[in-house]
């Protein structure tokens, strides 16, 4: 039985800048310019994902089926311990939608007003289903963003944010960093 995920063989093939151990990639996802993608270890990236533009991603960080990574020329970056849940969309760049210009990929850039900024998410950043993730976010170290959020301003550490546009609703637990030291200790042995 052959698996859903590409060997370690066809992911040198596919050219991305850089891969480390254990990295898990759909058969069924689509990979856009794999030479400006940086892959940390242990990645798993699911089903009909979308990685395009300049991506680069820590260790121990999972993508949820048909979530879509939009880096464009400034980037994503995803740090440790990341998790983005089902049908999460983060753009690095973005059409004006004002009118002031035009907009699409078919219409050449002298008539549009294309949003470029980066995009960071810092470890133990968790983002819920169907989440929209807009150019120049920083989601701090722990923010969790409730499904179906519109994140177009940067968070607090430790916060949870939710609603459109999201909003902090409370501080997160950060019981997780003795686990996340228990979970190092132990591998390292």
């Amino acid at each position: 039985m052959t698996s859903s995920f590409y060997s370690f063989e066809q992911l040198k093939h596919l050219g991305f800048k850089a891969a480390g151990e254990n990295v898990l990639i759909s058969q069924k996802a689509s990979i856009y310019g794999a030479e400006n993608i940086e892959l940390g270890s242990n990645i798993r990236v699911d089903d009909f994902c979308i990685l395009s533009g300049k991506i680069k991603i820590g260790n121990y960080v999972h993508i949820a089926a048909y979530t879509s990574l939009c880096g464009g020329n400034k980037g994503i970056v995803l740090e440790d311990f990341v998790n983005l849940s089902r049908n999460v969309t983060i753009f690095a760049i973005s059409d004006d939608f004002s009118g002031a210009s035009m907009t699409n990929p078919t219409i050449p850039d002298e008539y549009k007003n294309v949003i470029e900024a980066q995009v960071i998410l810092k470890k133990h950043v968790l983002v819920g289903t169907g989440s929209v993730i807009l150019p120049g976010v920083i989601l701090e170290e722990g923010s969790a963003v409730g499904a179906l959020s519109l994140v177009k301003n940067s968070t607090s550490n430790w916060s949870i944010n939710a609603g459109v546009p999201a909003k902090k609703i409370k501080d997160r637990k950060r019981d997780l960093l003795k686990l996340e030291k228990q979970f190092l200790e132990k591998i390292r042995k």
